[in-house]
């Protein structure tokens, strides 16, 4: 299937690693030009070195925080400085600290709220603005938009907000042929899910309890995350808007 992307232009914001960085590979690799995102760095020009590979002028990388009011400005700026036109973004940011509401602190609540929510709700906002028709923004976000993830309690009270506003912002949008959507990612073999993994104590134990867990008897690469967002963020999906979709392997037991 031919997904169109070729020449068109997208932000990846948590580009540098992971889910974001699988996305930014599956687009480059369809012929788009991608502006990478992330607060490191070194992580966002280890992205750019390797990305570099799939074509000449294919990626930007863009040293930024979700949390920077500045951020969704410098982002467009860069695309569009640099390739004249935007078409779309992956809104995704790191996944805040794993642990239970009975220990987490108001500061801790406060801080996730101005990466997690708060800065996605300014990027999709911001990006959604200057989009034009065909344009596709998707945010990822998680299976706790379904049902908790046990020691996820800050990703379990933002996520499910975040795609209401993925839903509100598809009504707002879709009269100026603009498409939002949202992933909701399971258990993909990222650099956090190892980190929490390894954070249980016996890392080896907790992926086999979760793949118990999974109908597919496995964790997910990053790399099919990757193309489901190219596919939900390319003309390809031109009529599907305002959907969460969830790539977890069947993890997700709800509807």
């Amino acid at each position: 299937m031919d997904l169109d992307l070729r020449d068109r232009v997208f932000i990846v914001t948590g580009g540098s690693r992971g889910l974001g960085r699988a996305t930014a590979e599956a687009l480059a690799a369809e012929g788009a030009r991608v502006v990478v995102s992330g607060r490191s760095q070194e992580h966002v020009d280890s992205a750019v070195t390797a990305l570099g590979v799939l074509g000449e002028d294919r990626v930007l990388g863009i040293a930024a925080d979700n949390a920077d009011p500045a951020t969704p400005g410098r982002l467009i700026a860069a695309a569009q400085d640099r390739w004249g036109r935007l078409d779309g973004a992956l809104v995704s940011v790191g996944g805040p600290p794993a642990g239970r509401i009975d220990a987490i602190t108001d500061d801790q609540w406060t801080a996730a709220f101005e990466s997690v929510f708060l800065g996605s709700v300014r990027l999709a906002r911001e990006i959604g603005a200057v989009l034009g028709e065909d344009g596709s923004i998707a945010l990822v976000l998680s299976s706790s938009v379904r049902q908790p993830v046990p020691g996820l309690a800050l990703s379990n009270g933002l996520r499910p907000g975040l795609a209401m506003i993925a839903k509100d912002l598809a009504d707002e949008l879709g009269p100026r042929g603009v498409r939002v959507n949202a992933l909701l990612p399971g258990r993909v073999g990222t650099e956090r899910v190892a980190e929490l993994d390894a954070a249980t104590g016996d890392e080896a134990a907790a992926r086999e309890h979760w793949k118990a867990l999974i109908p597919l008897r496995r964790y997910g690469a990053a790399a099919e995350f990757g193309r489901v967002a190219a596919f939900l963020l390319s003309p390809a999906a031109s009529f599907v808007s305002g959907a969460m979709v969830p790539v977890d392997g069947g993890m997700t037991r709800s509807l």
